[in-house]
Order: C-alpha cells, then sequence, then structure tokens
C-alpha cells in the first residue's frame, strides 16, 4: 500500500469536509475547508501530517474538479467516489458521514475510479456542453417561431408557411422592418436560430479539431461523426469504469432489462444509465441500418425473426455497445487525461 491514511471527502460549492481513517477504518480525525485555493493547501498539509494521504472525492467532475485538479498536480493519489447508496443512508445522512464512507471506499477499493477531469476528456464535455445548450436554445426558438406564424396576417403565412428549419428560419430574418410587432418578433426569432445555429456549428468544428486529433479512427467508424465521437469518448471515462461489455453496455442503457412473466419471454427498456452516451449509439445505429451493409443485413435477420422494427434498433444498439466498448478500450491510452 503506498498510502496509510484514506481521506474521504464530501464536496460542495462553498465548504469542503473531509474524514481520515487509518489503515483498520478507525476515523483519525476531520476538517473543513473553504473552497479556495489557500483551503486546498491546508487540506493537504492537515492530510499530510497524519501519514500519506490518498483521496476519495466525491463530484470530482463538478464540486470537487478544483479540489481533484490541485491533488493531482501535487503528486498524491486521487479517486472519484460514487455518492452514498439509499441503503448507506440508514443511520442518516450528514457531511461528516458522507465523507466518513468515502474514505471507507478507498480502504476497500469499491466503487472507485480514476477522476474523469482534465485533458482533452474535459474539453470534449465542455464542447458538447456548449453544443448542447445551443441546440436546445435553437429547437426552442423554432418552435417559437412556428407557434408565432400560426396567428400571423395571411400575407406571412403565404410568404413562410411551407417553410420549415433553417429556411424558415432565414426567410424570418430577411423581413423587412416594420411597424407591425409580429413582423419584428418574427425577425428577431429568425436571426436567433441563426446565431445559435452558428453557434452549434462552431462547436461541432472544435469538437471535430479534438477527436480528429485524440481518436482519429473512431471518426473511420460507419456513422460516427464529430458529435457522437466526442460523446463515446467522454463517456466511456477512466478504463476502469469499463470492466467489461456488459458494464459497458449497463452504463450506455443498451443492456435488456427482463421483463418476462408466465410463458411470455420479453424485455423492455433500459432506461437507465448514461443518457447522452445512450443517445450518441441511437444516432449510429440509425445511421448504420441506412448505410452500412453488415449492420442492415443484421437488422433485417431480427425483423424476419419476428422482431418489431423499435426492439431490432434495441438489438443493433447493444450490439454497438459491444463493439464500441472493444474500440475504446483500443483508445485507452490516449493521453486524454491530466
Amino acid at each position: 500500500m503506498e498510502w496509510t491514511v484514506a481521506i474521504g471527502v464530501d464536496t460542495h460549492k462553498e465548504v469542503h469536509v473531509a474524514v481520515a481513517l487509518d489503515a483498520l477504518g478507525a476515523q483519525v480525525d476531520c476538517c473543513e475547508i473553504a473552497t479556495t485555493p489557500a483551503g486546498y493547501r491546508s487540506l493537504l498539509a492537515w492530510a499530510r501530517d497524519l501519514g500519506v494521504p490518498a483521496f476519495a472525492v466525491e463530484g470530482t467532475g463538478s464540486y470537487g474538479a478544483g479540489l481533484a485538479r490541485f491533488l493531482a498536480r501535487a503528486g498524491v493519489n486521487v479517486f472519484e467516489c460514487e455518492r452514498p447508496r439509499r441503503q448507506e443512508r440508514r443511520r442518516g445522512k450528514s457531511d461528516l458521514i458522507d465523507a466518513a464512507l468515502a474514505a471507507r471506499r478507498l480502504l476497500s477499493g469499491e466503487g472507485l475510479c480514476l477522476r474523469r477531469g482534465g485533458g482533452q476528456r474535459e474539453d470534449l464535455r465542455l464542447l458538447l456542453l456548449e453544443r448542447r445548450g445551443a441546440m436546445q436554445a435553437r429547437n426552442a426558438a423554432l418552435n417559437q417561431l412556428h407557434a408565432v406564424l400560426v396567428t400571423a396576417p395571411d400575407h406571412l403565412r403565404e410568404r413562410l408557411g411551407a417553410l420549415s428549419g433553417d429556411r424558415l428560419a432565414g426567410a424570418a430574418a430577411r423581413l423587412r422592418p416594420s411597424a407591425e410587432v409580429m413582423n419584428g418578433v418574427l425577425r428577431r426569432l429568425g436571426r436567433r436560430v441563426e446565431r445559435l445555429s452558428r453557434e452549434a456549428a462552431e462547436a461541432e468544428r472544435a469538437l471535430a479539431a479534438v477527436v480528429a486529433e485524440v481518436a482519429p479512427t473512431l471518426l473511420e467508424e460507419s456513422g460516427v461523426g464529430p458529435v457522437c465521437g466526442a460523446q463515446l469518448l467522454v463517456s466511456s471515462g477512466d478504463p476502469g469504469r469499463m470492466r467489461s461489455e456488459a458494464s459497458f453496455a449497463a452504463l450506455a442503457g443498451t443492456s435488456p432489462v427482463d421483463a418476462s412473466s408466465g410463458k411470455q419471454r420479453r424485455h423492455r427498456l433500459n432506461r437507465g444509465g448514461d443518457r447522452q452516451l445512450n443517445w450518441a449509439l441511437h444516432v449510429v445505429a440509425l445511421a448504420r441500418i441506412r448505410h452500412h451493409a453488415e449492420t442492415g443485413a443484421y437488422y433485417q435477420r431480427l425483423l424476419a425473426a419476428g422482431k418489431t422494427p423499435r426492439e431490432a434498433r434495441r438489438c443493433v444498439k447493444r450490439a454497438l455497445a459491444r463493439h464500441f466498448y472493444r474500440r475504446l478500450r483500443e483508445l485507452s491510452t490516449l493521453p486524454l487525461t491530466t
């Protein structure tokens, strides 16, 4: 064992709470720090006074990101810790209890992995976040544009009613200024859609550049573009998270859930897992069914065997989870984190 004291940290926006346990699980000390560089330094000094520390930190991708970066740069072992399970809260909940549970997971090695944040994987996560927000806002503005057009005067509905999507936004944005409120609303909504479309496209170009640098072979896969490729890399995280292809399928929400009863044997949709990763596999599946001969043939065999189109697509997604698990394992040596 390289470390002699396990430090569990329960993270919050303003303060972090830490509990130190010795190798036998006895609590040695506890402390509370501010989420500032000075607070991080005091936590590390406190931990080193107790022995050679290793840290299990909750939320290394959110409130604990700053602390995790500081500790990694200081050269100490940092692991990401899952939140306490419901059954672990039967004796109550407090910051000290949660921090102690994190430290005990470090002692047992249960539910721990290397932190996901940092490096190019973090760059991809931020770009995906930016694009997703731009697309959601764009779709909302486009829906508003359609809704406003329903009650527009006849001459505007005749001009714009047959259009949709970017063509509708472009035509609305090019309307001449007028004293009519309706005209101004349509122009501004059209311009908003165009602006958000440009933001999303810019984020996609940045995603394409990063993915092409770190995993160019992933983009060679049929149906995988910059957005889906980036999501696969971000969601897979540390290879230690993927102990088997079944665990990756569970992470992606593509593992079937048994819903059999009596003589009926069936499986239902898995609504768990990383829904963004599930979405990426869904997009890839739709593209490969149309444009990839092997996947298309597999899909047709499923239909011929009595599967509904929806059930057949779920089977294709499960097969793709198995395929991309192997591909992502091959990419596990890439310097995606720091």
